[in-house]
């Protein structure tokens, strides 16, 4: 029994030690991001900008879409939703396959706007540490603005406005059910979703948000149908 206790006890401090190891990494890696420029003025460089759209100025239509497909817990959780994480890794084991990431919106901010797209570990650690930083300065909703603004929606639009008016001619708060529910797809991955590349995946990917949209009470089964048969 003492060696197994000891071995126990060797396998905690092992554990502890890495634990630290990966924690001293990302927060080093993302305070060395920060000292080449500040998070206030990385944020600033969005909130600043002439085509900037506030929460306030996003449809409903746009802003339940946006929850249900990217983050349906988004008010429910912290900066890192750990049940989020479980469950992705749970259907990617179950699939077969590893397209679900766990990420919140407030850690796709923190990719988005303090560090590059680099899919490296360093980075993952480091967008961590920028969520629970963003989290502790902005509230929810400046963080969902901070998203839509600063994701890329494909055929050369950067940001809800950019995309709103570029594919419908319309301003965000002015966005039907229908076009909310198919820019709220796009950013997963705009190459094959923007509407301008192949619409018929495009219709796919819509359909997918219209039945997170329904599964999580914003609109009824009906409404989703007259849209897109999904």
């Amino acid at each position: 029994m003492k060696i197994v206790r000891k071995i126990l006890l060797i396998l905690i401090i092992l554990l502890i030690l890495a634990a630290t190891f990966v924690f001293l990494i990302g927060y080093g890696y993302y305070s060395n991001t920060l000292h080449e420029k500040s998070l206030t003025e990385r944020i600033e460089a969005y909130t600043t900008m002439d085509n900037y759209v506030s929460y306030e100025n996003l449809s409903k239509d746009y802003i339940n879409a946006v929850v249900a497909v990217e983050d349906h817990r988004y008010y429910d959780h912290g900066p890192v939703d750990f049940i989020g994480i479980a469950r992705a890794m749970y259907t990617n084991i179950r699939d077969g396959e590893f397209d679900e990431g766990g990420s919140t919106i407030t850690q796709q901010v923190s990719k988005n706007i303090i560090f590059n797209q680099d899919k490296t570990l360093i980075r993952k650690l480091g967008e961590l540490f920028g969520a629970y930083d963003l989290e502790k300065n902005y509230s929810k909703n400046e963080i969902l603005a901070l998203y839509v603004n600063s994701s890329y929606f494909g055929d050369g639009y950067n940001g809800i406005y950019d995309a709103s008016m570029g594919y419908y001619n319309k301003e965000p708060k002015d966005l039907s059910l229908d076009e909310a529910s198919m820019l709220a797809g796009v950013p997963n991955a705009p190459s094959v979703y923007a509407p301008t590349v192949n619409m018929d995946l495009a219709k796919k990917r819509q359909a997918h948000v219209l039945k997170a949209m329904v599964k999580y009470g914003y609109i009824t089964d009906e409404q989703a149908r007259a849209i897109n048969s999904y």
